[in-house]
């Protein structure tokens, strides 16, 4: 159950999205890659850090096999993205030939996932797809196509279920949309 209003770092926020709910996007995204990708062995890239509740719950619910690895990148300070993507650990999987999908917690400018398509898809991988839980389509800075997406939201800050505010908040359950 979630709590009426959460402060982290004294900024409001209350309640936006619940566990249920969250988890019938994750569901409906492991459905539709599990079709899409039946018979491959796809490589899910995950985003760290804000990702890792939605790539943890979207392995539970895909029904093919498949492998998993991590990347590390970081573009936000405080609320807002600093528009400067910089990538801290880098992918170790060769990704040549094979069916890759980044899994990222949120796209809001889009910048990181441009970043990330551009790399990866400079290392000749058999196909390249996103697998987003949470997109602000009206803060997109860059055109991106995002084949599978859990949520659209408005362009609010958000925390819980894997993102934060400056470290806390990734711990929720449900979504919180600051006040």
């Amino acid at each position: 159950m979630s709590q009426a209003t959460i402060s982290l770092h004294h900024k409001e926020f209350t309640p936006y999205l619940t566990e249920a709910e969250l988890a019938a996007a994750v569901r409906r995204v492991a459905q539709q890659l599990s079709a899409d990708y039946a018979g491959k062995i796809p490589l899910f890239v995950a985003v760290l850090n804000g990702s890792f509740m939605f790539a943890a719950d979207l392995m539970k619910e895909v029904s093919i096999d498949c492998e998993i690895s991590f990347i590390r990148v970081a573009s936000y300070q405080g609320t807002s993205s600093t528009g400067q993507v910089k990538e801290i650990l880098g992918l170790q999987d060769a990704v040549e030939g094979r069916h890759v999908v980044i899994l990222e917690d949120i796209v809001d400018t889009g910048h990181t996932m441009q970043m990330l398509l551009q790399q990866l898809g400079a290392q000749n991988p058999a196909s390249l797809e996103v697998a987003t839980f949470l997109i602000k389509p009206d803060a997109l800075e860059v055109p991106l196509s995002i084949k599978y997406q859990g949520v659209a939201i408005p362009n609010k800050f958000v925390v819980g279920y894997g993102l934060d505010y400056d470290g806390l908040g990734r711990n929720y359950r449900d979504l919180y949309q600051a006040v």
